[in-house]
């Protein structure tokens, strides 16, 4: 395997991951939206077969169905749980599909050091791998996270030539990407999606957005987190509304600033000698502020 492209590999499915994922709040929305997409390209064999069954013939918008683009943009505020939630997925899928997989990082820190021609090169091995790993029972999924840094539109009149043909090397991959036959899936994520290519964006099969959490999800997030310790429903909102956008000058805390930084805060306040209180969690709250919104 060609470790220095990727940042990291996982063999699916994957405890680590599926443990990970139950800790997510709104997953399975999130996953059904793109599951409900994907499969059609994933399972195709099942598509035709459900064709025929229910209407004794093979429709002709299948054809037009799996002949999409295999590709889902991830969009939202850096914390909002985007890389996770895409390696969830990925396991997810293929439990629900009954096969193995594999789930390729894109390194960024290769692309970091930014030498000109490299970015093509890149992307090359990148969906080199990814076609290798995608096997007849085996899914492969790649994910190129801040992806604005290599999609970047070519549109913006200082970029390079250099640059502009990796662009359009990406794109090209992801079209080849449609030969395998749902075997392969890319995701994409950014916190900046206007800088994507148009090209690439019209190609995605989803557009999902990441929001940082709402009311009940920060309730749902601080219960799960903390379940043993005694927290009463009015205290569960007073954890809420202590990291609301009305607490914080209309930002709320992100998914990561919760998981992150005021809970291991909060119990490093407490430990060893002392009992992780009500009273701890909202000093420490007061203490930190959400991290600021990338635009």
């Amino acid at each position: 395997m060609t470790t220095s492209v990727f940042d990291n590999t996982i063999e699916l499915p994957n405890e680590e991951v599926k443990k990970r994922t139950q800790n997510l709040i709104g997953f399975e929305n999130k996953f059904q939206r793109i599951f409900g997409n994907l499969k059609l390209l994933l399972d195709q064999e099942g598509l035709v077969e459900w064709s025929k069954k229910f209407h004794g013939v093979e429709l002709p918008i299948i054809h037009q169905l799996t002949d999409r683009y295999p590709l889902v943009i991830l969009e939202g505020d850096a914390g909002t749980g985007k890389t996770v939630s895409a390696e969830g997925i990925a396991d997810r899928m293929v439990r629900e599909l009954k096969k193995e997989g594999f789930f390729l990082k894109l390194s960024t820190r290769v692309r970091g050091e930014g030498l000109h021609g490299q970015m093509g090169n890149l992307v090359n091995s990148a969906f080199a791998e990814l076609k290798t790993q995608a096997g007849k029972k085996r899914l492969a999924f790649l994910l190129i996270d801040e992806a604005d840094a290599i999609a970047t539109t070519r549109s913006t009149l200082q970029m390079h030539q250099e640059e502009k043909a990796a662009v359009n090397t990406l794109i090209q991959k992801i079209d080849e990407v449609r030969e395998l036959k749902g075997r392969a899936v890319i995701f994409m994520s950014t916190n900046r999606l206007h800088f994507i290519d148009e090209a690439i964006i019209r190609r995605a099969a989803v557009v999902l957005k990441f929001e940082r959490p709402t009311d009940e999800e920060r309730k749902e997030l601080f219960a799960k987190s903390l379940e043993g310790i005694k927290l009463t429903a009015e205290q569960l909102q007073e954890l809420s509304q202590l990291t609301s956008p009305e607490q914080n000058d209309n930002l709320g805390h992100s998914f990561s600033d919760i998981m992150l930084k005021i809970l291991p805060e909060a119990i490093a306040a407490s430990f060893p000698y002392n009992a992780l209180t009500f009273e701890i969690l909202c000093n420490t709250i007061r203490n930190i502020k959400p991290s600021p919104e990338i635009k």
